[in-house]
């Protein structure tokens, strides 16, 4: 380190034989002020990171290295303009810090154990030095928490534990690991926005005010009104690039704001899907012989206007299936109305549209509603109304292909059904083989409202109306 004119030098510390070592985060720049022991940069070797800290307090002047960088012992990190006392003057009184913060420590000791309501901690002496004024103070803790060690991290007592063994392999430096355990955050929850997805300061900042900010989750992650609850173990950050080349790719729009929502359900949702199959080779002669009518009228008649039929009259039997748990859990609400909404896949991602008074719609209607609403969001025009309002969803593969999958619920509904791509299969009848067009149907259901032995049947009874299509070719009152 040399100084001129006040100005101080940081550079690299010997670090024994390593040479060449990247810079993954520079954490200080230009006209920002500084104390002794604040870390400048991390430094990443082969088996370890580390923090270089400023070797004094004041403003950074210049920042000589980047991020992605490579430095070796000795080189120029940073150069600070300093505000502290010349070395000469420093040095005693760093020497007499310890002894100044041990008398109080030693006092505390001797104390009477303090009451169960918390009190503030004493204010520091003067002749603390500046690394030590500079660190937050810390309450106490209650009588019956462990007493903390002269030294120790503190750890808030009021959050959930950290998971040790996931803290130690976070992708974070030294100084963020004291960082969050001064917080109390635990750093398998945070997601990493560094170099290499390391964990950086600003990271840990942004996840503690995202958790005050929802007011629904404590800085460890676990839900305020379900205190004890489990917490979701977090997905490990990984470096694809240290196994070959790679590519982000920001999600669209529609997935950002789909994807928490299906998260959400897929996690608060028990969900269990029933399988069922069914024979729609009379239905399809029937959609065949009606198509030229439709197409005449400026209607595409597509079998997805018969499920959806065949899907209104099983809600209408079964409307368990056409209803929402409501906000306490404790009840089932009941819709007197009937709307279905059904997927569709557009260049942004998948949508959700909505038939309105689905129950009022005769399969030409069905198919129009059906084709305009596609048209709308294939072209990006839907507007808030078109999604909302969904008492029922369907989800149909059947133009790609596919035998069965488990669609996920669209809460705050109970069930959707998922429509695979229809096969032509021999069916045994009448004591022969005989070809016939079997669709493949998955039920997902919310099993806190819909048990399985009223799934089978639900799925029994709209097999058993696909394949009649005279029910589904009638007029609508």
């Amino acid at each position: 380190m040399n100084a001129a004119a006040r100005l101080v030098e940081v550079r690299v510390p010997d670090m024994g034989n390593f040479k060449d070592v990247a810079v993954i985060d520079v954490l200080v720049k230009p006209g920002e002020s500084i104390q002794p022991e604040a870390p400048l940069v991390t430094l990443e070797t082969e088996k370890a990171t580390m923090d270089v800290p400023s070797t004094a307090s004041g403003v950074i002047e210049k920042v000589h290295v980047a991020k992605g960088g490579k430095v070796s012992a000795g080189d120029l990190i940073a150069t600070v303009r300093s505000e502290a006392a010349p070395e000469s003057e420093a040095a005693p009184a760093a020497r007499a810090a310890p002894a100044a913060v041990a008398a109080p420590l030693s006092s505390a000791a001797q104390a009477p154990p303090p009451s169960r309501e918390p009190t503030r901690a004493p204010t520091a002496p003067a002749a603390v030095s500046a690394a030590a004024a500079a660190r937050p103070a810390v309450a106490l803790a209650p009588a019956e928490a462990p007493r903390a060690q002269p030294g120790a991290t503190p750890i808030r007592a009021d959050l959930p534990p950290i998971n040790e063994p996931g803290f130690s392999r976070a992708h974070a430096g030294p100084s963020v690991r004291k960082f969050a355990r001064e917080l109390g955050v635990d750093l398998t929850r945070v997601a990493g926005h560094g170099f290499k997805g390391r964990i950086t300061h600003d990271d840990v900042k942004a996840f503690v005010k995202r958790a005050l900010g929802s007011g629904a989750a404590t800085a460890g992650g676990a839900p305020a009104a379900a205190a004890g609850a489990l917490a979701l173990p977090a997905i490990p950050a990984v470096d694809f690039s240290q196994f070959g080349p790679t590519e982000v790719k920001p999600l669209s729009r529609i997935q950002r704001i789909s994807g928490p929502r299906l998260h959400a359900s897929w996690v608060n949702i028990p969900h269990v899907t029933q399988f069922d199959e069914a024979d729609i080779t009379d239905l399809e002669e029937t959609r065949t012989k009606l198509k030229d009518k439709a197409s005449q009228a400026g209607i595409k008649l597509t079998p997805l206007a018969f499920i959806v039929r065949a899907c209104v009259k099983a809600l209408q039997e079964f409307p368990q299936f056409n209803a929402s748990l409501d906000a306490s859990g404790a009840s089932l609400i009941l819709k007197k109305y009937l709307n279905i909404g059904f997927a569709a896949d557009t260049p942004n991602g998948l949508v959700v549209p909505v038939v309105r008074e689905a129950n009022r719609k005769d399969i030409y209607e069905l198919a129009r509603h059906l084709g305009e609403l596609a048209d709308k969001a294939r072209a990006g025009k839907l507007s808030a109304g078109d999604m909302q309002g969904g008492c029922f969803t369907i989800s149909s593969l059947g133009g790609i292909g596919g035998t069965a999958f488990t669609p996920i619920i669209n809460a705050p509904e109970v069930a959707i059904l998922g429509v695979s791509r229809s096969a032509m299969r021999p069916v045994y009848r009448d004591g022969a083989f005989v070809p016939r067009l079997i669709l493949p149907l998955s039920l997902s259901y919310d099993h806190r409202v819909i048990d399985g032995a009223t799934a089978t049947r639900f799925t029994t009874f709209l097999a058993q109306t696909l394949a009649d299509p005279r029910a589904l070719t009638e007029a609508v009152p």
